[in-house]
Formats: structure tokens, C-alpha cells, sequence
């Protein structure tokens, strides 16, 4: 089963967030700082191959570890417990409801009865786990669980990434789960905690935009839209007859020539202000909600100079970029200067990392 639960136990042991993304691999570390309060210990990234990883599967095994390691050697962490990520959209997730007072192995049971139900392979081709929520609305006798499920090999083969780094993989989690974990320390620092405010998160990736919109906490609203940084790339590879790899590297790098804010960064933020507001209008049709009360933009694009004012005057909704640590200490290995303009790609990498504190 997937295990949600092993760092419950004492001692927290130090624990990284691991995201494996199309583009990179990401890794966050924190600590303990006081009661309530937590410490960035480092964080850092390394790109992955074009092609490694694409649509949340692992293709190239071997660049995907090379990367990993390179990654635990530059972020100096002497971890080796790590919480990894599964994609979304690789996993099925049900709320189902069961009889209050189960003991847990009957609860293992009746959740893997239910679940051939909902999951359209053998159960011996997936790996399972689940989470008892709460009561249920039905009345106290009953109790809400929430069911996950992946294919077996999608989630081993994270598993082998992380072993053949020297790693210990200790948590598995979804990614829409991990970034909303830490969007609920962001939106607690709102006026009353963000109590009855409607927060949209748009997490701008490589290839794919993924949606989330919630109240008081809770999910009312998922999607995901094929729009992402590829795009700019790619338009730098087409203006300036750069191979993709190179593009890549100097759009991070801002080494490109003078018309590129207006010729070819400009149509690209129009184009993703635009997206924004198509996705929130098809919010709007297709729930019983009409407003978005705050809206925050994550991912490695959200930081390019003038996205969030465009997205601001296009909604006329009150945005911000996401920072992950607003609100933590940072260690000493850590550069105030250029977190912050990388921050809002490690919504994923905290939010694992936050499992160590379960």
C-alpha cells in the first residue's frame, strides 16, 4: 500500500520533498523551528533531460536518477528518508463511506471491496492505500474515507529512482494533495485565517496548467489545461534558432536578444493571462460559484516579469505570486535573494516536505 502514515511515529526524523516534474527534479528539506514553526533547510532543483519524464511517466530511467543524484550532492542534505510525488492525474481518488469502528484491518478489507468498484484494473495491479477523513454527513454510525489507488509499476518506479539514488523512500503522496498542503499554511496567514474566502491556485508548469479552487480548505474544483513554459521555449527555439536545450537555458538565464520582452515574451504572458481568464469564466459556468476571492499563480512561470500584473487587470480578481515559505525561518544555507524569485516552483517539493511533520 501507499503509506500515508509511517512518519507518524517519534522523532521526525529528517525527512526531503522530492518532486520528479517533466522539467526538473525538486527538492525541499525543513525543519523544526519552535511549537508551530518551521525552517527552510535547503532547497534546490536540477533539470531533467527533454524527454525523461513525460505526462508523469518515467521514460529514462537512468537520466532521471543521474539527475537525482546530482541533485543530493549539490543541496548538500545528509536526508535520506524522502516523501515522493504522484502525479494526479495517475491516480484515482474516491470518497467512499464505511461503518464507523472498524478495527484497521477490517478497514483494509472493506476499502479494498469497495474499491473494485471504482478502479478499472485488477487490484493486484495497483498499488492502495486510504484515509479516514472524519464522520460522515449520513449520521455518527458512519465514518468518510478517501480511497487512492495507482498502477503498481507507475508508483515503483519512483520507488527505484529514489532506491538506486542510495535513497529511502518513506511516503508517497498525490501532487495536487502535497501543493494544497502547503497552500493551507499560505492561506491561514489570511484575515481570519481565509474563513469563507474562495481561493483559486493555478500551478503553471512545463507542459500542462493545473487548477485548483477551494473553500475553507476543501476542493470544489480541479482541471487541468494543456498550456505551460514549453511554449515559451519553444517560441525562442523558432525566433532565434536555438536548439530546445539552449532556449531552455537561456530563457532562465535572461540572456536572449533585445526585441524578446516585446516579440516573443509579451504574445506568450497575453496568452497565459488569457488562459486564466478562460479557465475561471468555465469556473464560473460550470459550479455554483461566482466569485474568486484570491488568486495565486505557483509554477516557474509565475515569476516572469509582468505576468501577474496582466493576470491582476484581466480578472480584476486581488493575485499574488505564491511563496511556499512565506511565514519560515530560513537556514544558512539558504539565499534570501534568489528564493525569491524561485519559491513559487517548490509548492509541490514543500508541501512533501511537510509529510515529515505529518
Amino acid at each position: 500500500m501507499i503509506d500515508f502514515k509511517s512518519l507518524l511515529g517519534q522523532g521526525n526524523p529528517p525527512l526531503a520533498g522530492v518532486d520528479i516534474s517533466t522539467s526538473s527534479i525538486r527538492m525541499v528539506e525543513l525543519g523544526q523551528a519552535g511549537k508551530d514553526g518551521y525552517r527552510l533547510e535547503r532547497y534546490a532543483s536540477e533539470a531533467l533531460p527533454r524527454g525523461a519524464v513525460v505526462d508523469g511517466n518515467i521514460e529514462n530511467l537512468e537520466q532521471v536518477v543521474d539527475a537525482l543524484r546530482r541533485l543530493w550532492k549539490k543541496s548538500g542534505t545528509r536526508a535520506r528518508l524522502v516523501a515522493l510525488g504522484m502525479p494526479s492525474a495517475a491516480v484515482i481518488t474516491k470518497k467512499i463511506v464505511l461503518p464507523a469502528g472498524l478495527e484497521e484491518d477490517q478497514l483494509e478489507v472493506q476499502v479494498e471491496s469497495e474499491a473494485s468498484q471504482y478502479i478499472p484494473f485488477a487490484l493486484d495491479e495497483v498499488s492502495l492505500d486510504f484515509d479516514v477523513i472524519g464522520p460522515a454527513a449520513s449520521g455518527p454510525e458512519d465514518i468518510e474515507v478517501m480511497l487512492a489507488a495507482a498502477r503498481r509499476e507507475k508508483v515503483e518506479d519512483r520507488v527505484a529512482i529514489a532506491e538506486a539514488s542510495g535513497l529511502k523512500p518513506t511516503v508517497m503522496d498525490i501532487e495536487s494533495y502535497a501543493a494544497r498542503a502547503a497552500l493551507d499554511r499560505i492561506t491561514a496567514q489570511l484575515p481570519e485565517g481565509g474563513a469563507g474566502q474562495i481561493v483559486a491556485l493555478f500551478q503553471i508548469g512545463a507542459q500542462v496548467t493545473q487548477i485548483s479552487v477551494l473553500l475553507d480548505g476543501v476542493t470544489v474544483y480541479e482541471r487541468e489545461q494543456p498550456f505551460g513554459g514549453q511554449l515559451l521555449t519553444q517560441e525562442i527555439v523558432r525566433n532565434y534558432g536555438l536548439s530546445f536545450d539552449e532556449a531552455e537555458a537561456r530563457k532562465r538565464s535572461g540572456d536572449l536578444p533585445d526585441g524578446y520582452h516585446v516579440d516573443v515574451l509579451m504574445p506568450f504572458l497575453e496568452s497565459a493571462a488569457m488562459e486564466v481568464t478562460r479557465a475561471i469564466q468555465f469556473f464560473y459556468t460550470s459550479t455554483p460559484y461566482t466569485r474568486i476571492d484570491q488568486l495565486y499563480l505557483a509554477g516557474g512561470c509565475a515569476v516572469l516579469p509582468g505576468l501577474l500584473e496582466l493576470v491582476t487587470s484581466r480578472t480584476r480578481i486581488a493575485c499574488n505570486v505564491i511563496s511556499p515559505f512565506q511565514g519560515m525561518q530560513l537556514g544558512s544555507a539558504v539565499r534570501e535573494s534568489q528564493l525569491r524569485s524561485e519559491a513559487p516552483a517548490y509548492l509541490v517539493a514543500c508541501g512533501l516536505a511537510l509529510r515529515r511533520f505529518g
